[in-house]
């Protein structure tokens, strides 16, 4: 969280610096964006670092269309988190049985995993400067995730207790959503400039161990690539 804040001020230190200029004009039909991300969600304790693609066609100066693409997903990212007991649908019976002190959250369980994530949608641009553009970006896409999650050796005689099965610890699951983003970019020139921004979505990914819906934000920054002119 202290690299992201950093990133951030950075960011707001450089739009403020910049020099506000007349409304763009000369705009292109093109753009191609790639950068880092840093995704997390704090219902698991989810952290996640990868890269993102996107490529976007400019329609009307204030719109554009186009999406997240790649393998099923151009935003591919790797990290690890915890799941909370409490938060799975054994809590109940964990918490009716006794035989846990402090019931079900006291229970943590470890997790690996990779996030493949795709969308599309429209882009609202703010033209107002010449040199920074800003972006919004709602979208509908879906969100892949594999898990490797790492029971401890302790759960197996309490699953057996409970009678109940101990889950696969290899779990895949993909879910729509419906996101939310915004951001902007800083134009170094005509046809390059440096992007920062983030999205937002819910979603409920492996309903059949967690009972709550978890939300994601991404944070996203790296090089625009823009050709092309919109007649």
């Amino acid at each position: 969280m202290t690299h992201l804040r950093r990133l951030l001020l950075c960011g707001f230190l450089i739009l403020l610096c910049l020099p506000a200029f007349g409304q763009q004009t000369d705009i292109n039909r093109y753009t191609l964006f790639t950068g880092f991300d840093y995704l997390i969600s704090p219902a698991r304790n989810l952290t996640e670092r990868g890269f993102e693609s996107d490529f976007g066609v400019t329609v009307k100066p204030w719109l554009g269309l186009g999406g997240d693409f790649g393998a099923m997903g151009s935003d591919v990212i790797s990290g690890a988190g915890d799941i909370n007991g409490a938060e799975t649908v054994y809590a109940p019976i964990v918490n009716a049985s006794g035989l846990v002190p402090g019931g079900a959250s006291a229970i943590s369980v470890p997790f690996k995993s990779t996030t493949y994530t795709f969308a599309a949608g429209p882009q609202i641009y703010i033209r107002k400067w010449e040199k920074v553009t800003f972006l919004i970006r709602p979208g509908l896409g879906g969100m892949h995730e594999s898990a490797d999650i790492n029971f401890p050796p302790d759960l197996a005689p309490l699953f057996e207790a409970l009678h109940l099965a101990i889950p696969n610890s290899h779990q895949n699951d993909t879910e729509l959503f419906v996101g939310l983003g915004g951001g902007f970019d800083v134009n170094v020139t005509r046809k390059f400039g440096m992007r920062f921004a983030a999205d937002w979505v819910n979603t409920h990914l492996f309903s059949n161990l967690l009972v709550p819906r978890q939300n994601y934000v991404r944070f996203s920054v790296g090089p625009t690539f823009r050709w092309g002119h919109l007649k």
